[in-house]
């Protein structure tokens, strides 16, 4: 199982978590990220609760062999990549025959009517409340910049669809603020 973009490693930890609880104890779970700081974060953390699998790679150019793993999950992380299309065919590189890719991300909602509201929040009200508590505008200005420029859900399952992976589909979660989007490699 390879957690990508995995940050301090809490769903990697949940993923190992699950894997135990499964009977599948032998389950190798990595967390990657680019961000070195992430990491030692992680590995601070989750210090004897779980995975001690991090390793510091681009999710770009992963230094995982051919079809090595037969989970590819990220949380929250994948929309910072730089190029969305070379990120997802590494996914599809690492993964096994019927191994299976998990992107979980924010979204704009589905609901025309909300779609204004949220959008005046995420861009006006959310940079200024964070930034206010964590110190960092930046940071809170970029997460709305962010979100905005992701394909929409469609797109992203086509894309996914041209990259190899079949099964490509989305669950959208609260109006689809949030939007888990899932494939299989043949």
């Amino acid at each position: 199982v390879l957690d990508l973009c995995c940050g301090t490693g809490d769903l990697t930890l949940a993923l190992w978590k699950e894997a135990r609880r499964s009977g599948r104890e032998g389950a190798q779970v990595w967390g990657s990220d680019f961000a070195h700081p992430m990491l030692c974060l992680a590995r601070k953390k989750h210090s004897g609760a779980g995975p001690q699998q991090y390793v510091e790679a681009d999710a770009l150019n992963l230094p995982f062999p051919d079809g090595s793993c037969d989970l590819v999950t990220a949380a929250f992380g994948f929309r910072n990549l730089a190029n969305y299309e070379a990120g997802l065919r590494e996914m599809f590189r690492v993964l096994k025959p019927g191994g299976e890719a998990g992107i979980l991300e924010f979204s704009e909602p589905r609901p025309l009517l909300i779609r204004p509201l949220y959008r005046f929040y995420f861009r006006h009200i959310l940079p200024r409340i964070g930034g206010a508590i964590s110190g960092s505008n930046a940071a809170y200005s970029y997460l709305p910049a962010s979100v905005l420029k992701f394909p929409s859900h469609e797109e992203l399952a086509a894309l996914m669809t041209r990259c190899g992976f079949v099964d490509a589909r989305f669950m959208l979660w609260t109006a689809g603020i949030v939007a888990l989007h899932t494939a299989r490699k043949m």
